[in-house]
């Protein structure tokens, strides 16, 4: 039986709602905070025909969410939750065989339709709140798509939100109705700093609120990032307000207890602040608030390199975001917004967050869509394509967890640590710490890491996660943060109960029991197999992972000790990352447990140092190098291959290279330069790449760069020439020149586009004309050298020089060399080799 509800704006639309959804399969409802969609919607659809005695599954975004959704329905059908309607979400479930409507949170979703991909039984399901774009709820709704293609084209999808562009919601959905509810607000006047905050924004948002409770009227909420910021508001607080105000905090890790007393309206004569984070945004209504205090400050998840996992990141909250919070202060009567921000700030508030899926970490996503028998995302239809680049990350790190095949295929592994419903890292370790018989050490490290650092400052310098582990359980000389180990204990102790509900906590294999904090190397490596790392030489702070990146610790404690260690958190960045927690890993445990990632490869390689081949057998994991032996080389070893290869990366300087070698190839890239048809490329590069074409021939036996000499490059690179090519080239481009002294001069090749022929001045005389070579095309540039053999001329025009320049170079000459023969007149002189004349 339903009872009536007091008008609110939702009602306007439901009408067109309801006959909307009876026509359609796929609707969309934007309707504002406080419009009444979430508890009144699922209860006006119960009537349904089309409903017949099927359930409506909710989705919520947050925990706290779902059971407040499901609480205010109950209550307004003055039942208990779990009759009509009920909540399920991990670790709390109420429902019953008469729950018509569930409210769920959207992990919950995925495991249903993992479980029943048909979801029998179910007829509609609505993703409400569905601005928010979390990962879940597109992955959610990516599911229930291609269901109903595939299995249940009755099913039922209804998208409500807020704040969501809603055409390319409809779009995905079929070109889906959208129906739209104005809502109703007060009034809200809105306060902005002077200037910005100077010093902690938590401090300055308490220090606002106890102000805002005593100049108005009504409940105070005020929103800070997170549950530490509301933890110091909090204190701050208790310092400032009067007797008869109540300060609540409000976040999901909090006892439900704790939550409702949030929620509920103020007793009579008293007033409240009530401390949220962004989880009062939106799906919440609490009771009597009439003043907002905004920190303008929010926490969004994002993918971590730190640590390898999605983590929370303190961000500046969004225009859509920061008008929400605001609103609500106007409910149920005109209010006020204090905004901890200048409006210079404010102008620069971005529209929207970014959907989590293009900034969270894909790996959970990429392991449902393996349980779901999906390895390429674009099978899907998706809001926002899942980026290429994180999601082949996340089915690398799958595939390193032994959690699918290189196919991408889930393994059997895959499914039971997919049935945690952790991250694939913590799950995988906590199913490989059960088969260890290390579960309650496991539980432990999967907690520690959730955690902020336990370890007080003092001590928190040291990354040693053994020091964690000890401190935790109130053993050794360290101490922990009260606070912070109570955290940590407590979600130590709900893993240990979720691993007991499931198949996998039995261990299949129980190797000899290691003590509890002596585990944490090994349990970490199970999570981090990525960042298992070699210690680079003794007593150093600075190590190698397995992935070939470089790693530090600023303060190595006992890690200076360790051969190898496995590292929780590190920052990867500059030319070696930091390392913030790790723990040293036993060669024996590395041995045992990642056996099968070890690999033993026989390498016949080339030895730098000694310029011959060797061979060597080596294990490694990744780049990590646990043994490597020097062998003999196997007897079907190509080592001429392998001394090719070698010259190959040194290049073709490499080669005993002499005048006669490098003037040969010179005098056939001139040739190729006039005749390019004619004559094969001898360039470095192209010599390089046929290296076995022209070279190895003549050196089949060689094993080392000292077998090859100069003799053999020159029988080699001839040939590559036939007879008429060798016989041209003598003719076409010469060795030598006969000046006319007899004397044989060499010609310098090295300037293909311009030989040279040095000689001295005083053996061209009678000479009347440029030597030419190439047929008599190509003049010789001409370096006219002194007796003393250095440069006086440079000259391609013999001719010009004897009749005008070689007077001034005489006159000159005959002043340094007087002995010498200089005469007036050099094409009728007796050219001479002597380095003296006569007069």
């Amino acid at each position: 039986m339903t009872t009536s509800t007091d008008a609110l704006p939702i009602e306007e639309v439901l009408p067109r709602l309801l006959a909307a959804l009876h026509a359609s399969s796929s609707v969309v409802l934007r309707a504002p905070p406080g419009a009444g969609k979430t508890t009144r919607v699922p209860l006006a659809l119960l009537d349904q025909r089309w409903l017949g005695e099927q359930r409506i599954l909710m989705l919520e975004p947050r925990r706290l969410a779902a059971r407040a959704a499901a609480s205010r329905m109950a209550a307004t059908r003055r039942e208990r939750v779990g009759d009509t309607v009920g909540y399920r979400m991990r670790g709390d479930t109420k429902v019953s065989a008469a729950t018509r409507i569930e409210v769920v949170t959207e992990g919950v979703l995925t495991r249903m339709l993992q479980q029943d991909p048909a979801l029998e039984g179910i007829a509609l399901v609505i993703f409400d709140e569905f601005h928010e774009r979390s990962v879940h709820a597109d992955l959610g709704l990516a599911l229930t798509l291609q269901s109903r293609a595939l299995l249940r084209p009755d099913l039922r999808i209804l998208i409500m939100s807020a704040t969501l562009d809603t055409d390319p919601v409809a779009a995905l959905l079929g070109d889906a109705a959208i129906i739209t509810s104005e809502g109703r607000a007060w009034p809200v006047d809105t306060v902005y700093l002077t200037h910005p905050v100077d010093g902690f924004v938590d401090t300055a948002t308490a220090r606002a609120a106890a102000n805002a409770v005593t100049s108005h009227d009504g409940d105070v909420l005020v929103f800070l990032p997170g549950a530490a910021e509301i933890r110091r508001a909090e204190s701050v607080l208790r310092d400032l307000i009067a007797n008869n105000v109540d300060v609540y905090p409000l976040f999901g890790q909090l006892p439900q207890d704790v939550q409702d007393r949030a929620l509920a309206p103020s007793p009579t004569g008293r007033r409240k602040i009530v401390l949220a984070t962004s989880i009062a945004e939106t799906s919440l209504t609490i009771e009597g608030v009439r003043v907002v205090v905004d920190s303008g400050m929010m926490r969004v998840p994002r993918f971590s390199p730190r640590t390898g996992m999605g983590r929370l990141e303190t961000v500046r909250t969004t225009r859509a975001a920061a008008d929400q919070r605001r609103g609500r202060a106007g409910r149920t009567a005109p209010g006020v917004c204090y905004r901890m921000w200048t409006q210079h700030e404010d102008a620069g508030l971005v529209p929207h967050r970014a959907p989590e899926i293009l900034e969270t970490d894909l790996t959970p996503l990429a392991l449902e869509l393996a349980a779901w028998g999906v390895s390429d995302p674009t099978e899907l239809q998706w809001l926002d394509q899942p980026p290429r680049a994180a999601y082949a990350h996340a089915r690398e790190l799958l595939l390193s967890l032994h959690a699918t095949y290189g196919t991408g295929a889930i393994t059997t592994h895959g499914r039971e640590i997919n049935q945690l419903g952790l991250h694939p890292r913590l799950a995988h370790m906590l199913v490989r710490g059960a088969e260890a018989g290390l579960a309650i050490a496991a539980c432990d490290v999967a907690a520690l890491l959730g955690e902020r650092d336990i370890m007080r400052a003092e001590h928190a310098r040291d990354p040693d996660l053994r020091l964690r582990m000890d401190a935790l359980r109130n053993r050794g000389d360290h101490r922990a943060d009260a606070g912070a180990a109570d955290r940590v204990r407590r979600e130590s102790a709900a893993l240990r109960g979720q691993l007991q509900q499931t198949s996998v906590a039995q261990p299949h294999q129980a190797p000899a029991p290691i003590s509890h904090s002596w585990a944490a190397g090994l349990l970490i490596a199970f999570a981090y197999p990525d960042r298992i790392a070699q210690q680079r030489a003794t007593g150093s702070l600075r190590f190698l992972l397995r992935n070939g990146r470089g790693a530090a610790a600023d303060s190595a404690g006992s890690l200076s000790n360790s051969e190898f260690i496995a590292i929780a958190a590190l920052e990867d960045s500059g030319r070696e990352a930091r390392i913030f927690m790790a723990a040293p890993l036993e060669r024996e445990d590395l041995e045992l447990h990642f056996a099968d990632d070890i690999i033993t490869t026989t390498t016949v390689e080339w030895d730098d140092a000694t310029e011959s081949v060797r061979a060597l057998r080596t294990r490694a994991l990744g780049a990590l190098i646990l043994e490597q032996v020097r062998i003999n080389a196997p007897e079907n070893t190509d080592m001429a291959a392998l001394l090719l290869d070698a010259i190959a990366r040194k290049g073709i300087a490499a080669l005993p290279w002499n005048d006669e070698t490098r003037g040969l190839v010179q005098r056939i890239e001139f040739a190729r330069s006039r005749e390019p048809d004619r004559w094969p490329d001898l360039s470095d590069a192209t010599l390089l790449r046929a290296l076995d074409i022209w070279l190895l021939p003549f050196v089949p036996e060689a094993k080392r760069l000292s077998d090859i000499g100069a003799g053999s490059v020159a029988h080699a690179l001839r040939a590559i020439l036939d007879r008429d090519q060798l016989r041209r080239l003598d003719i076409f481009a010469p060795t030598h020149i006969t000046v006319p002294t007899g004397s044989h001069i060499a010609i310098d090749y090295s300037d293909t586009a311009s030989p040279s022929l040095a000689v001295r001045l005083q053996e061209m005389f009678g000479r009347p004309d440029t030597p030419t070579i190439a047929d008599g095309a190509v003049p010789l540039t001409l370096h006219l050298l002194s007796p003393a053999r250095r440069p006086v001329q440079v000259t391609r025009d013999l001719a010009g020089f004897w009749a005008g320049t070689y007077y001034d170079v005489r006159k000159d000459l005959r002043g340094r060399y007087p002995k010498h023969s200089w005469p007036d007149d050099p094409l009728k002189a007796e050219p001479t080799r002597r380095t003296r004349g006569h007069r």
